[in-house]
């Protein structure tokens, strides 16, 4: 990084951060990037694109950066070359920012985050999550790529506890991003390195801060999701994030950033703890702008729990396939293959966002096969029968010998 001193005299050069931001609002950007040797860009539904704007210069992100950082936070990013944190600008929004150091000068990566937390309609949220909320103990997952909206789904759950129950939920986020009102319950918020020194430390304290439900920002290391099932295990419910694509890749990743000799011990201990599992990505809709929620759910239940503890974890896709109706399961296949019967999403879309496109395009070709069915069928008895002359005769008979026995 170059010397402070540069910024001293920089804000005569009329570039202010709060533009930027409005502009990236103004254009209903999720994220906005400030990189040294070019314009500003933003991303749209999913997209980049560049805003009408001078070049950045390593001073112009410098000076950006250290706007919106105080003298701490200045220098553990000299030391660390990177920082994670957030902040709330009054009547425009919340943000997300990490800024990291390339090629030798600053970069930021600012992500919006609303003050309204979404509820669950709004999300395209199934009315099942709700369950999983009222559940006392266990062990629940939110999982997904980046910027699949995890951090959002855990906010638009505590919410709803904090709405419909008198609890104690404690939070440990590496940055705090939605801001949690007081309703029924009591929220603390803890941020890394602002009110606790790591993730595992908090975590070990949080049992003694006598909570009912915990959420972790992210089970990022073998301490973390030692903790989480520690935590869940001693009877409070648990709320986590993993950046994994599908339920059963969430199972396999806790089971094995254990030693191997511990993967047995796990699986038992996760067989009785898991409550459920979302994965979830955003998907483009098809015929307006914006992203719309694709949702697979994994539910426990007896044959779930035994397929985790045996070790066949890959059959529980062919329960999650059967367990719709009965249990509110779904596939990622079936929520893509849902949102596309809708016409919220393309069939191409959706083919691009399957894990397993060609099951996808069977599951289309066999809905299509028996639309066509239906269609001939219906055509087929709605056509009106002509009459024959049996039955004209018969007509004209009533019609002439009323008192007679009716033709049978």
């Amino acid at each position: 990084m170059k010397n402070d001193s540069i910024i001293t005299n920089y804000k005569k050069k009329n570039i202010i951060l709060k533009n930027l931001l409005e502009t990236m609002l103004a254009t209903k950007a999720s994220d906005l990037h400030l990189t040294p040797g070019i314009p500003p860009h933003v991303r749209i539904n999913g997209e980049i694109h560049q805003l009408d704007h001078p070049l950045l210069t390593p001073q112009d992100t410098q000076y950006l950066a250290y706007s919106i950082l105080n003298e701490e936070q200045r220098n553990t990013l000299k030391k660390n070359y990177e920082l994670d944190l957030s902040f709330g600008i009054e009547g425009l929004s919340r943000f997300r920012v990490n800024i990291f150091l390339q090629r030798g000068a600053l970069a930021l990566a600012i992500r919006s985050i609303p003050f309204t937390i979404p509820h669950f309609e709004g999300l395209n949220l199934p009315l099942i999550v709700t369950d999983l909320c009222k559940k006392n103990r266990g062990l629940v997952l939110v999982t997904g790529p980046t910027g699949s909206g995890k951090s959002t789904t855990l906010a638009a759950m505590i919410e709803w506890i904090n709405t419909h129950f008198r609890k104690h939920i404690v939070t440990v986020e590496d940055p705090i991003e939605y801001i949690h009102n007081y309703k029924k319950s009591i929220i603390n918020q803890r941020e890394l390195h602002t009110d606790t020194l790591s993730f595992g430390k908090a975590l070990r304290s949080v049992l003694r801060e006598d909570p009912d439900v915990v959420m972790i920002g992210e089970m990022r290391d073998l301490e973390t999701v030692e903790a989480a099932l520690t935590i869940a295990e001693t009877g409070h419910l648990t709320l986590a994030t993993l950046h994994t694509d599908s339920c059963i890749q969430s199972i396999n990743r806790i089971i094995d950033i254990f030693p191997p000799h511990h993967h047995h011990q796990v699986r038992t201990q996760l067989s009785f703890l898991l409550e459920g599992i979302l994965c979830q990505q955003l998907v483009p809709k098809e015929e307006e702008p914006g992203l719309i929620l694709a949702l697979e759910i994994l539910l426990s239940n007896h044959a779930v729990c035994n397929l985790i503890r045996e070790n066949q974890i890959q059959q529980i896709y062919s329960a999650m396939q059967t367990g719709n109706i009965k249990y509110g399961m779904q596939t990622m296949n079936q929520s893509l293959f849902s949102l596309c019967q809708s016409n919220l999403i393309s069939p191409k879309t959706a083919r691009e966002k399957s894990l397993y496109p060609d099951e996808l395009i069977q599951m289309m070709q066999n809905h299509d096969h028996i639309k066509k069915g239906e269609k001939e069928q219906c055509s087929y008895f709605d056509t009106p029968a002509k009459p024959c002359k049996a039955n004209l005769l018969r007509e004209k008979l009533k019609l002439r010998t009323p008192n007679r026995r009716p033709w049978n």
